[in-house]
């Protein structure tokens, strides 16, 4: 029995400090840049948010390492936030880039990491054509063989009948 409650009571402690360690960071910390959408197609809009700057900061941000160049944070309408933004170039390859702001009265530097990549993640795929079960369709992709197995159909129902029309008068078999 002590052996089960020390095997439990370690665990529960092991899971505890895992926990303790591993606990999530908020992309809106005063220390941070909040960059949306995190990740962004070629030639997508991006808005770049920070609190590190207070209230009347405003900094200079630099997206050169995605080959954006230079662009202005300003301070923002919503609670001491510095906010600017710029478009991804069309050329840009896929990859992870690092965003950098500066601000202006404090010299601080705040980083974020913005993902390129050549699909949208906003935009759900839906799924086009049909399902090749084995099975058929009535609506398939080859209207010539449809209605071949329609007429295929059609000659063994009539087919059976007449058998069955012929065993009932009993006229052979």
């Amino acid at each position: 029995m002590r052996t089960t409650v020390r095997l439990l009571t370690g665990s529960a402690l092991a899971v505890a400090a895992a926990g303790l360690v591993c606990a999530p960071a908020h992309a809106g910390d005063a220390g941070g840049l909040e960059i949306l959408p995190s990740s962004v197609v070629p030639g997508g809009q991006v808005t770049v948010t920070t609190a590190a700057c207070g209230e009347d900061g405003a900094a200079a941000g630099d997206a050169s390492a995605v080959g954006a160049g230079p662009f202005t944070l300003a301070p923002s309408t919503h609670g001491g936030d510095t906010t600017g933004g710029f478009r991804v170039p069309p050329s840009a390859q896929p990859g992870t880039y690092e965003i950098v702001a500066t601000c202006a009265q404090s010299g601080r530097r705040v980083t974020g990491d913005l993902v390129v990549s050549l699909t949208s993640q906003r935009q759900p795929v839906h799924p086009r054509g049909s399902v090749k079960t084995g099975v058929g369709g009535a609506l398939g992709p080859d209207p010539v063989q449809t209605a071949g197995g329609v007429a295929a159909l059609a000659v063994a129902a009539a087919g059976g009948t007449w058998l069955l029309h012929r065993r009932a008068r009993g006229d052979g078999m």
